[in-house]
């Protein structure tokens, strides 16, 4: 590790220890509100999600013995009550596991899979792509869920405890109820109209076809019913027999009012999709930044690959001494580069042959920084290079644009005890998913396929992420766990936010490590992100301030974008203390927890 940051970090772990705290609660059960608070200091591990209640499970499991692992499963599963829209056993993700033990990072590929029957051509008509709007709330949009078996690989390789009993606390919550907040009522709202095209889908969520109103008491027995039988039968319950079946049904047959005149297109997974997924167990991303460890997803997800390289392209620019403007500047340019080779190399590995290597090697990083000019900005979309045969400053090729990712998701982070640490980001895709609830079974369907492209970006450039057999969508989750040079947890995070994820992770990471903000500043911080188009995204916080302004003489051109993500992360701190950080604001703000809290 670099002295500077070092410094950085140690100065950062003496504040961490002041700052006010969270006490854990348990899961409030009957419409009892859990209060949230963005940052929690103490002992015996931490938790931080974007939700009180699920992270109080978390922390249940924690001060009864569990570990990371177990803890994250149960603070995964009350997500999927609470954040429904957001995650649930009807989605899938990417789980990081740091083995306090053996000092290494492992990682579970849960992303969903694509239909057998799938091929380059799944959402073309006529040669033609369909409307976006018809793919997202219909059968054909859905994906293998890789939620619970992911679950149930990582308890069988690093868990304590058994699913069943880490389910209890969410099925509790599903069964005697959650205090709706104004996030869970907007999120309703946004969606109510696609909503009332399925019938299961109007009766859970709109009670009384009304929207949820805020401090009402919100109950899922039909979920609450499906985590007991989960906890029961396992998760082979889902991939095979009565519950199996009935998603098969509902994705070949989507359950649709009539009277809404809504056609949902059906899809075509079948008992065999799902009784033939598998989750993935492998290694890491790594790349080495300011003599820290980064480690991440690997392909599927391009969140480690475009993560990282775009460390190493910043690896070069002392950002703790730059302006503010200087680091914002760089920090766009930086992404926009790494967005533009991931949108030409990064694909399902099963499929497509990923530089994932050479894109993260230095030579390829600098090969590719020294495009970036203090006085001018390049221009999108930027032609991607060639990883496995770096030319300097080489900008000649075929650009394609980035192609759209829903912006839903969630995250959740966790440390125990003995220094374990888990970072997990699960998704239904869009806020919404599907839209279409498994009827009786209380739990909405992802609608991760169409993370695909429809058609190729550009004609003239290769697409690595069309549809095909049992592919997986690439995807942007990024989350991700930075070690020190002794191989000890120094912070980890993630974020939901579909492609925003990456820029939210690089910025919440720069800003922590270089600018020597507090996690919980760093999380809160007003952000940018660019991904390879013609303007960049900024938060109201830098919208209205003098540094647009700056930025839009060297020539960076802007949209505002009113929400970037909703990061949480944990902070080791000296003498086994962990420090939790979740969001100030964003999505009603967040939830940091610790077992014994201290002040």
């Amino acid at each position: 590790m670099s002295s500077t940051v070092a410094r950085k970090l140690s100065v950062l772990a003496v504040s961490a220890a002041v700052v006010s705290v969270g006490a854990a609660a348990p899961p409030g059960g009957s419409g009892t509100a859990v209060e949230k608070v963005p940052v929690a200091v103490g002992y015996g591990g931490a938790v931080a999600s974007v939700d009180a209640d699920a992270s109080a499970a978390g922390i249940e499991v924690l001060r009864k013995g569990g570990n990371a692992v177990d803890a994250a499963v149960a603070t995964a599963a009350a997500l999927g009550v609470t954040e429904p829209y957001s995650a649930g056993i009807g989605g899938g993700g990417y789980f990081v596991y740091y083995d306090a033990r053996s000092r290494t990072v492992r990682t579970i590929d849960g992303r969903e899979t694509a239909p057998l029957s799938a091929d380059s051509g799944l959402f073309l008509e006529n040669g033609t792509a369909i409307p976006f709007a018809e793919a997202v709330s219909s059968g054909l949009s859905v994906g293998t869920p890789g939620t619970p078996a992911t679950w149930q690989r990582a308890l069988d390789k690093w868990g304590s405890r058994s699913l069943g009993t880490l389910l209890k606390p969410a099925e509790r919550l599903a069964r005697d109820g959650f205090t709706v907040d104004a996030t869970f009522r907007a999120q309703t709202a946004a969606n109510e109209t696609r909503f009332r095209h399925f019938p299961d889908t109007a009766e859970l969520f709109l009670p009384g076809g009304e929207l949820p109103a805020v401090g009402a008491t919100f109950k899922n027995p039909d979920l609450a019913r499906t985590y007991a039988e989960l906890a029961r039968k396992g998760v082979r319950a889902l991939y095979r027999g009565d519950l199996a079946e009935d998603i098969v049904d509902t994705v070949n047959h989507p359950p649709v009012d009539p009277a809404s005149g809504w056609k949902a297109r059906p899809g075509d997974l079948t008992a065999e999709d799902l009784a033939a997924y598998r989750t993935k167990l492998q290694a890491p991303t790594r790349s080495s930044y300011r003599g820290l460890g980064v480690y991440s997803m690997a392909p599927s997800s391009s969140g480690g690959t475009t993560v990282g390289e775009a460390l190493n392209i910043l690896e070069n620019t002392d950002l703790s001494k730059a302006s503010e403007v200087q680091y914002l500047h760089r920090y766009i340019e930086a992404s926009r580069i790494a967005f533009a080779d991931r949108g030409r190399w990064v694909g399902d590995p099963a499929f497509e042959d990923v530089p994932t290597k050479e894109l993260l090697s230095q030579k390829y990083a600098d090969s590719r920084e020294c495009l970036i000019k203090d006085d001018a900005v390049l221009t999108s979309p930027l032609a991607p290079g060639d990883p496995r045969d770096p030319a300097d400053c080489d900008a000649r090729g075929t650009a394609a644009p980035t192609t759209y990712e829903g912006d839903s998701t969630t995250h959740l982070t966790v440390a125990d005890k003995w220094g374990n640490v888990v970072s997990y980001t699960l998704t239904i895709e869009q806020t919404g998913g599907s839209g279409i609830t498994v009827p009786g079974r209380g739990f909405i369907l992802n609608n991760e396929l169409t993370d695909f492209s429809f058609a190729p970006a550009s004609p003239d450039v290769h697409d690595p992420n069309l549809p095909g057999p049992g592919k997986r969508p690439r995807s942007s989750m990024s989350p991700t766990i930075v070690l020190d040079e002794h191989n000890r947890p120094v912070v980890a995070l993630g974020s939901p936010g579909g492609a925003t994820i990456i820029t939210t992770v690089l910025q919440t990471l720069t800003g922590h490590l270089d600018r020597g903000l507090p996690l919980v500043d760093a999380i809160a911080a007003p952000r940018a992100s660019q991904r390879n188009q013609t303007t960049t995204e900024l938060e109201p916080g830098l919208w209205d301030s003098a540094l647009k302004g700056q930025l839009e003489a060297i020539g960076h051109g802007f949209r505002l974008n009113p929400e970037i993500g909703a990061a949480t992360g944990v902070q080791r701190l000296p003498n086994g203390k962990w420090l939790a950080a979740a969001e100030k604001v964003r999505r009603g703000g967040g939830s940091a927890m610790v077992v014994r809290p201290v002040s």
